[in-house]
């Protein structure tokens, strides 16, 4: 059984091959062993409540149970750019008119942004190729919000995720090329890679504070501007069926998309519910729904997927998924479908 919890150190190889395949993109899961032994602490600390909220982050492993191996990672910023800076670019329009000479133009510009400080970030999603397959991918991305449904005093009232940018397989991004490079002089990967490990005061030190002329770039830049790096589709499909949307902002280095949606309009945050366990062997026979099903304790946050029965007053569970779990016969766990159109 595929099984969700609290990142832990002995996970730190783990996370380092996973880092190694996730390639160029992935801010959040440098390969770096120190940032990674750091981020694994932070994490245990903000797990046990020993953390103020601006510096909480929590990270979830996906780990098959039967072999130990980690096999994907997600993780859940409790409030961004409260101790560190936290840029993107809000795409607007800035309008050129003259009446006395009859014209009117609109420009699509880009204007280096803070407005999302404070927000809860869904980031640091990468699962094994190998594992990717069935439930694996929508029980890694939505385990977070069974926790943020069970823990809400801990995150804030918007809910933000940024998506991969487009670039080519030796990690060339054609809007850094357009833009960046301008002002940086160094490698997208370089830049990536520097504030994946909190290298990030050259960002402001760096990039022009006025806004960018959209028409000014080349069409190959523009075209990328809101757009997802194919390896990160499905990804974003998920958080869309959510009810998370894009809203005008995107990545200052590879113009990925940032998706968000207000934290009690999110479906599998609105539609969870608790029930309470009986533990049954075998099932007993009903329709079988796909749910995501997570235990309701912080430090020992534990979530599986399972086709179950449609719970009435509790919900029944087998004892591997119990054990799974660590939970037992009367306590409680919170439940949603594993999509929205499961149940119906």
């Amino acid at each position: 059984m595929m099984l969700i919890r609290p990142v832990a150190r002995g996970d730190l190889p783990g996370l380092m091959a996973l880092a190694g395949s996730a390639g160029v993109g992935m801010t959040s899961l440098p390969l770096n062993e120190e940032r990674l032994t750091r981020r694994i602490e932070r994490a245990e600390l903000s797990f046990a409540g020993e953390l103020d909220r601006g510096d909480q982050g929590y990270v979830f492993v996906l780990e098959d149970d039967e072999t130990g191996e980690v096999a994907g990672i997600c993780a859940i910023e409790a409030a961004v750019g409260l101790k560190e800076p936290w840029y993107n670019y809000r795409v607007g329009t800035i309008v050129h008119a003259s009446e006395e000479l009859g014209v009117y133009t609109r420009h699509e510009t880009l204007f280096l942004s803070n407005d999302h400080t404070g927000c809860t970030e869904l980031c640091t999603l990468f699962l094994n190729p190998a594992f990717r397959a069935g439930r694996n991918g929508a029980l890694l991305s939505k385990c977070r919000f069974l926790f943020i449904a069970q823990f809400p005093q801990l995150f804030g009232p918007l809910v933000v995720a940024e998506m991969r940018g487009v670039s080519d397989e030796s990690g060339r991004s054609p809007f850094w090329e357009a833009l960046g490079r301008h002002f940086f002089s160094i490698d997208f990967a370089e830049a990536d890679y520097l504030t994946g490990v909190g290298q990030k005061a050259f960002v402001a030190e760096l990039m022009p504070k006025y806004p960018v002329y959209v028409d000014f770039l080349p069409p190959e830049a523009q075209a990328v501007i809101g757009e997802t790096h194919e390896r990160t589709r499905p990804a974003l499909t998920l958080l869309e069926s959510e009810g998370l949307r894009y809203e005008g902002y995107v990545d200052i280095f590879d113009a990925g998309p940032t998706v968000q949606a207000y934290t009690g309009e999110i479906r599998a945050v609105k539609a969870s519910r608790e029930f309470r366990v009986a533990i049954r062997d075998p099932l007993p026979d009903g329709a079988g729904v796909d749910y995501l099903v997570s235990n309701t304790d912080r430090a020992g946050f534990r979530a599986i997927a399972a086709t179950l029965p449609v719970p009435e007053d509790r919900v029944f569970l087998t004892p591997l998924m119990a054990r799974t779990l660590n939970v037992g016969d009367g306590d409680r766990v919170r439940c949603v479908t594993a999509s929205p159109d499961e149940g119906k």
